[in-house]
């Protein structure tokens, strides 16, 4: 996957039809995903460079449990291929 804007836009838009809120937020932290009050959320810090931010949300793209039933068959297709692709930067 480029490590361009389109890719990140791609993964947030997957995310957002897996359920999850992607929240853009300055501080001194790394990227996670975490469930607040039965709301899933992923919170990005600002101020990484691309490449972290597309490599943080593969990552949680891989460990978040997947209700392939809400996504379209493109959607379902590139959710697949991050599961079972290993990113290497």
């Amino acid at each position: 996957m480029p490590n361009t804007q389109h890719s990140l836009d791609k993964l947030e838009t997957l995310l957002k039809d897996l359920g999850y809120k992607v929240r853009y937020e300055k501080g001194n932290f790394k990227t996670a995903a975490c469930v607040l009050e039965h709301s899933r959320v992923v919170v990005v810090n600002r101020f990484s460079n691309i490449e972290t931010k597309i490599g943080s949300l593969v990552g949680i793209l891989r460990e978040v449990p997947a209700a392939d039933a809400a996504l379209g068959e493109k959607q379902r297709q590139f959710l697949q291929s991050i599961k079972q692709t290993r990113l290497t930067i």
